[in-house]
């Protein structure tokens, strides 16, 4: 079976001192926990903050390539690059973890064509348009509605990225925004990481009718083990708990990861976050099952969003845990042929798709 994780965050934690050679404390994702987890391949995002625009946006992106870049050469013998479905397949032949390149928030593009080009030239094969705020591209769902779905300029960006093989991810975007997007591309497009609406209220959820236009466009929508896209309950607790109040602490880690004592307060604030009643790997696979029974099950696959998620669900606290996933939707009577679908190859054949000319 190819496993594929359609967004990991690691290029952050990498900027963060993180080792990926090394079995971590403390950590969702390195090379050993993704054996461990049986993982073929994931997908690991540059992600750029909604804070960054113009050209820092874009030297933010290429200086977290760069430090994936040196990551990978020193685990030669354990990683390698994918470009496309077939390199998936070829690496894990060869029995190697394969990483994929994704561009979390187009602000990184600016306006240009070329940056675009440029990016897809270092590996990248997706762009979330948009994050935690309305961009140059498009309406996130957590902004204000500047444009009204896309932009003018969003709107020559989808045709074009559509052109070149670059895939589309719909993860942060405003419904509308999904809807301008799904009724211009003509190839399939994605939503990397998230979680049913139906089944949880949260913003960056998506919902049943995007779900089904999702897959009238062949495209694939990929389930988060978030704890706060899982279930409004959570949200309850955590607002509750008072740690939102703390999440400063790692915004202090951030600006210093060499720091010790910077380091141990976030370990601890991630302690406490971990103590909460959280959802299990059960509230999981309700999503996915949500997912498959609405969207059908050639169009749902997996993204944590580990290594952007300070808490994850109870069970899979890293990738090394993988396999919790397929024992609970064998126990509710998926078949090997189904896991199979959801695990990896529905994502593969998005991206074959994207980039047949």
């Amino acid at each position: 079976m190819i496993v594929i994780d359609a967004h990991c965050d690691s290029p952050s934690q990498m900027m963060r001192l993180r080792d990926f050679a090394r079995d971590n404390d403390f950590a969702q994702v390195d090379f050993p926990k993704m054996q461990k987890g049986g993982v073929s391949a994931s997908f690991f995002a540059a992600y750029v903050p909604a804070s960054k625009q113009g050209q820092e946006a874009t030297d933010h992106a290429m200086a977290l390539l760069d430090v994936l870049d040196e990551q990978m050469r020193r685990n030669k013998d354990t990683v390698a690059y994918a470009r496309c479905a077939s390199g998936v397949a070829r690496n894990k032949a060869a029995g190697l973890i394969s990483v994929l390149l994704g561009l979390e928030n187009a602000s990184a593009v600016g306006h240009s064509f070329e940056q675009l080009k440029a990016f897809y030239k270092r590996g990248v094969r997706y762009v979330t348009l948009t994050h935690s705020a309305d961009n140059q591209v498009c309406d996130s769902c957590t902004g204000v509605g500047t444009w009204g779905g896309l932009s003018p300029f969003g709107r020559l960006l989808v045709p074009e990225m559509n052109r070149i093989g670059m895939m589309i991810d719909l993860a942060h975007s405003s419904e509308q925004t999904m809807k301008d997007v799904l009724e211009l591309s003509c190839k399939p497009v994605a939503y990397t990481h998230g979680c049913c609406k139906a089944l949880a209220s949260h913003r960056r959820n998506i919902s049943d009718d995007m779900l089904i236009a999702l897959a009238d466009n062949g495209g694939v929508a990929c389930m988060s083990i978030y704890p706060c896209f899982l279930d409004d309950d959570f949200v309850r607790i955590l607002d509750e708990s008072g740690l939102e109040e703390k999440m400063w602490i790692e915004d202090e880690f951030i600006k210093d990861p060499s720091d010790p004592a910077r380091r141990k307060a976030w370990e601890e604030l991630q302690m406490e976050l971990s103590s909460l009643a959280r959802p299990s790997v059960s509230r999981v696979v309700d999503h996915i099952e949500h997912a498959v029974n609405v969207a059908g099950i050639e169009h749902v696959g997996i993204g944590t969003d580990y290594d952007g998620i300070e808490v994850t669900a109870a069970g899979l606290e890293s990738i090394a845990d993988f396999g919790r996933l397929w024992d609970e939707m064998g126990r509710r009577g998926f078949s090997a042929k189904d896991q199979n679908l959801i695990a990896g190859k529905n994502l593969l054949r998005v991206l074959k798709e994207v980039r047949r000319r």
